[in-house]
């Protein structure tokens, strides 16, 4: 198979990961596809393995759309397993590392796998008794001993569009977190037309986020699928980041906000060669206007921010290079996603106006694992045509020239004296102050109120700004519906692996250091 042929294949309504796989191992034999920073595979050796594990899970006993669980530090090996279930006949399921024991074995139990993957840091951590009545392989030291024979090939699996592909688990959540299962189909529409267009097969991407994430999907996939080569990153550093994006010539990642934060206040910067950067990704958490032009004035390439959810729905995206004026908005609904702003009575409001977010698109998963109940209520049907649509959790507005401004997290909108307050618009006056270099607001029990606003900022040491300052002046421009009751300092936000803020744990601490009345 040509490079052409292949190129041709990734333009067509629906293909698998298999044949891609194959035509690049005889297109680019000898050409890096996978390293990390201990191993690097070519195609050939790519196809190889990926066959090899294929065919040992398929005589191990796995069953067609029966789940493979991974768990570890992001590798070659990882990456190689995920493929291989897929190929398979089975679904890949990355558990989050930073589960508890508990909900690890709760997330395991619901995949309905057989065997799970393993690094031996994890294993280590957990102890020899975790999971034991699974078929264990521990990736960094048994994977190439237990899978089939060099030249072994799995027995063939051609997927349907609507069979599973990957069950990716929330983060960020108590209780065992919910499965967000993915059809082949979706994962070919979400990533075969990128990898055409954006990539070219001579690309270099950088994966520095988690395999067991979603968002490193935008890059691990669209880049495999291109026939290009992916180094992956087991744990984020800036300057190792940096020497990486050096000596590979990266042209293509996908960074999440505090990442590319964290790039920029990096000392050493500016001592990197970074001019190969053609094409960077963000998505999974906000990412504030500032950045996003300190960003475009500092990183070569272009910018595009991703805005959608794990499930599906639609998928907007801020072309940033091009709209410098639209830095406040996650961009416009990508070609085939629709979106529609609804009132708290599911009835469609005018232009311009806030509120909660429903999309449409090819892209959208099949449903929660074993949850059917939560699947129905994540999905709004318009009565006018029976239309499913996805509930996006998000408020926001339509400005007139199509482009989307979020206000908040439906869940996090407070709801003081009968008046609804979006904390993006609190936590946007937090950053106009001088010393705040990153703002958070939630809403806490109220006595008087039923719910009140407190605040939560990172400072710069070297403002010499207090809390109580930056309270007084913000208050000042506030309404007083909207003013915050308290203001804590706090030395670093919580976040999740990929950088989601985690509010629950500002709930948690708010509580601790006593709730206003």
């Amino acid at each position: 198979m040509t490079q052409e042929d292949i190129i041709a294949k990734l333009e067509q309504p629906y293909g698998t990961y298999r044949e891609i796989i194959h035509g690049w191992a005889e297109a680019r034999a000898d050409k890096p596809a996978l390293r990390d920073e201990r191993t690097t595979l070519n195609w050939a050796q790519v196809a190889d393995r990926v066959e090899r594990i294929a065919a040992r899970l398929q005589e191990t006993g796995l069953q067609q759309g029966q789940s493979v669980a991974i768990l570890g530090t992001s590798s070659v090996e990882y990456g190689l397993v995920f493929l291989a279930a897929v190929i398979s006949g089975g679904v890949a399921a990355p558990l989050t590392t930073s589960a508890s024991p508990e909900q690890l074995e709760g997330m395991a139990k619901d995949s309905g796998a057989r065997h799970l993957f393993i690094d031996r840091a994890k294993l280590t951590e957990l102890g020899d008794g975790f999971m034991a009545g699974l078929d264990r392989i521990v990736l960094d030291e048994d994977l190439d001993g237990w899978m089939a024979p060099e030249g072994t090939r799995s027995s063939p699996f051609v997927p349907r569009g609507e069979e599973p592909f990957n069950i990716i688990y929330s983060s960020g959540t108590t209780g065992i977190p919910k499965g967000i299962v993915h059809s082949h189909k979706m994962r070919w529409f979400q990533f075969a037309p990128a990898a055409a267009r954006a990539y070219t097969p001579d690309a270099q991407a950088l994966a520095s986020t988690p395999l067991y994430s979603n968002t490193t999907m935008v890059c691990f996939l669209s880049s495999l699928l291109a026939g290009a080569c992916t180094t992956i990153m087991g744990k984020f550093d800036t300057v190792k980041w940096l020497e990486n994006a050096q000596a590979y010539g990266v042209t293509h990642t996908m960074l999440v906000p505090v990442q590319y934060r964290r790039l920029m206040e990096e000392p050493q910067f500016d001592d990197f060669d970074l001019s190969a950067l053609a094409l960077k990704y963000c998505t999974s958490a906000p990412f504030p206007a500032d950045l996003k032009a300190q960003v475009l004035r500092r990183m070569p390439g272009a910018l595009i921010e991703i805005y959608g959810m794990t499930e599906g729905g639609v998928t907007c995206l801020l072309y940033a290079h091009e709209h410098p004026d639209k830095l406040h908005t996650v961009g416009q609904p990508a070609p085939g996603h629709s979106l529609k702003v609804l009132d708290d009575e599911d009835r469609e409001v005018p232009a311009g106006t806030a509120g909660n977010l429903v999309g449409i698109s090819p892209a959208m998963m099949l449903g929660y694992k074993n949850r059917e109940g939560d699947t129905r209520s994540s999905l709004w049907t318009d009565p006018e045509d029976g239309s499913v649509w996805m509930r996006m959790g998000d408020i926001g507005r339509i400005d007139a020239d199509g482009f989307v401004e979020l206000v908040g997290r439906a869940k996090d909108m407070i709801i003081s004296g009968g008046f609804n307050i979006y904390p993006v618009d609190l936590e946007d006056e937090l950053l106009k102050e001088n010393g705040v270099i990153e703002a958070a607001v939630i809403g806490v029990p109220s006595s008087k109120w039923g719910e009140t606003p407190v605040g939560f900022v990172t400072l710069d040491p070297a403002s010499g700004i207090s809390a109580e300052h930056i309270l007084s002046d913000v208050n000042s421009r506030l309404g007083k519906t909207q003013r915050l009751a308290r203001l804590h300092p706090v030395n670093e936000m919580p976040r999740s692996h990929i950088g989601k803020l985690l509010k629950t744990e500002l709930r948690a601490k708010a509580e601790q250091l006593g709730l206003p009345d």
